[in-house]
C-alpha cells in the first residue's frame, strides 16, 4: 500500500502564489507517474497537471501557463507550483500515484483564494 500525502494548501489572494507538495511513500517513486487533481464545490474532480515516471508533464487548458508541475525522486516528492491564482482555483487539491495501473489517492488540501 503506497500512503500519499498533500501539504501546503492555505489561502492566497487573487494574483498570488502557492506551492503544494505531496510525498509517496516506497522505493520506487522513480517509476510512479503522479498527478494532481481538484475538486471545487459541487463539481467533479478533475485533472489539473500530471507528471509521468519518465518527467513528461501534461496540464490541462485552465492551468496551462499558470501551474508547473514537478518531482524529486530523491525525496519522494511531486510539487504543483501554482501562480496567478483565480478565485475559480478554490478547490480541494488531491494528489495521486499510479504504480501498475493502480491509484493511490491523498486525502487533499483545500486551497482559497479570496481577497
Amino acid at each position: 500500500q503506497v500512503q500519499v500525502v498533500e501539504s501546503g494548501g492555505g489561502l492566497a489572494q487573487p494574483g498570488g502564489s502557492l506551492t503544494l507538495s505531496c510525498t509517496a511513500s516506497g522505493s520506487m517513486f522513480s517509476t510512479y507517474h503522479m498527478g494532481w487533481y481538484r475538486q471545487a464545490p459541487g463539481k467533479q474532480r478533475e485533472l489539473a497537471a500530471a507528471i509521468t515516471a519518465g518527467g513528461r508533464t501534461n496540464y490541462v487548458d485552465f492551468v496551462k501557463g499558470r501551474f508547473t508541475i514537478s518531482r524529486d525522486n530523491a525525496n519522494n516528492v511531486v510539487y504543483l507550483q501554482m501562480n496567478s491564482l483565480k478565485p475559480e482555483d478554490t478547490a480541494v487539491y488531491y494528489c495521486r500515484a499510479t504504480i501498475d495501473l493502480m491509484n493511490f489517492w491523498g486525502k487533499g488540501t483545500l486551497v482559497t483564494v479570496s481577497s
